[in-house]
């Protein structure tokens, strides 16, 4: 059909056609060009001090033509590039939540509807993919997002567990056990192995450590593990009285003000808890969305609100290309069959 045909069908419609036409090419056009300078960002962040090869990290690479992809109704050309050493080939988002995707177009928007916080079932009405991709589109990125961590604290350290309860979410065929509804609730009072331990360390400058420890509770080779890298004798520890915190402060030779559950004393002069406490607090509300989430993807979920946390939920080009651009700086070979049939380990 003859551009002019078209034109002239168009004219046929309806107001209201007509301006749901216009919203359509006004979102696909936004959608095309604000993509391009996202890729070329990746493109510079990863190669900012040279080719280096995804295979095998040799850095001795070289641009290697161009090849083409098809984004909706458009063909788009990126670089790709070839490892002298291996021999491999290799493109900018080769081991990144965006390999193989067929609508590359449609990522930013669906960023948007992560940072906003939609449904799945939402987001794919307003972006136009099926929700169940849109799962593993989430869990690609955020695979990705859960490599990002603090090289170490500073100053004074708060630092406190919170827990979850064990959730197979989505499993067919459960044993042991009843399915829940809607989260549900332990059978057992108190802390015991169907909570999952979460532990969050944060300085006074907001850089968090939120991570999955194991089930149960928190002994001090599990805390050992996760912060023993992070923190020194120059730190100073402010933990509730759990004995696993005492023993590790004590081993470690760190200075340590512990804080009673009952809540009589808050604060030491510049010493307290309450701004993990108050991290506890948003994180749960803000998993409460989710009627219970799978323990398996749970590491997810932490990163997640992390990163809203650090954006301050800030929905805008900038923290939309924050993300995009940081989930593909880290290396992930998560595929829809690698998290599907991915479980927990139970520790």
């Amino acid at each position: 059909m003859a551009l002019k045909d078209i034109i002239k069908e168009i004219q046929q419609l309806n107001d209201a056609d007509q301006l749901r036409l216009k919203d359509f090419f006004i979102k696909s056009i936004v959608s095309y060009s604000a993509s391009g300078p996202i890729f070329k960002e990746i493109s510079e962040q990863k190669h900012k001090d040279g080719y280096t090869c995804t295979h095998c990290h040799s850095t001795n690479a070289v641009r290697f033509g161009k090849y083409r992809i098809k984004a909706g109704a458009k063909v788009i050309e990126r670089q790709r590039y070839r490892c002298k050493d291996c021999g491999k080939t290799f493109t900018d988002v080769t081991n990144t939540p965006l390999k193989g995707s067929h609508l590359p177009h449609k990522w930013l928007d669906f960023i948007h509807c992560m940072i906003e916080g939609y449904s799945l079932r939402k987001a794919s009405e307003l972006i136009g993919v099926h929700h169940v991709t849109l799962f593993y589109w989430r869990h690609k990125v955020l695979s990705a997002l859960k490599q990002m961590e603090i090289d170490h604290f500073s100053g004074i350290v708060e630092m406190d567990e919170t827990y979850f309860l064990y959730s197979e979410k989505g499993k067919r065929k459960i044993t042991g056990r009843k399915a829940r509804t809607r989260g549900g609730a332990s059978r057992f009072r108190g802390i015991s192995k169907e909570q999952v331990c979460v532990l969050v360390a944060r300085d006074r400058q907001k850089q968090t450590y939120s991570k999955v420890l194991g089930q149960g509770r928190i002994v001090k080779s599990k805390l050992d593990q996760a912060i023993g890298s992070k923190v020194s004798v120059t730190n100073t520890l402010c933990t509730d009285a759990w004995r696993a915190f005492k023993a590790y402060a004590k081993e470690k030779g760190i200075e340590h003000y512990p804080f009673k559950s009952d809540g009589k004393e808050r604060v030491k002069g510049l010493y307290h808890i309450q701004n993990v406490n108050n991290y506890h607090s948003r994180l749960k509300g803000w998993m409460n969305r989710f009627n219970g989430v799978a323990t398996k993807y749970l590491d997810h979920y932490l990163s997640w609100f992390l990163f809203l946390d650090t954006i301050r939920f800030r929905n805008d080009s900038t923290t939309v290309s924050k993300m995009i651009v940081e989930s593909c700086l880290y290396p992930t070979v998560a595929t829809y069959g690698k998290l599907r049939l991915s479980t927990f380990k139970v520790s």
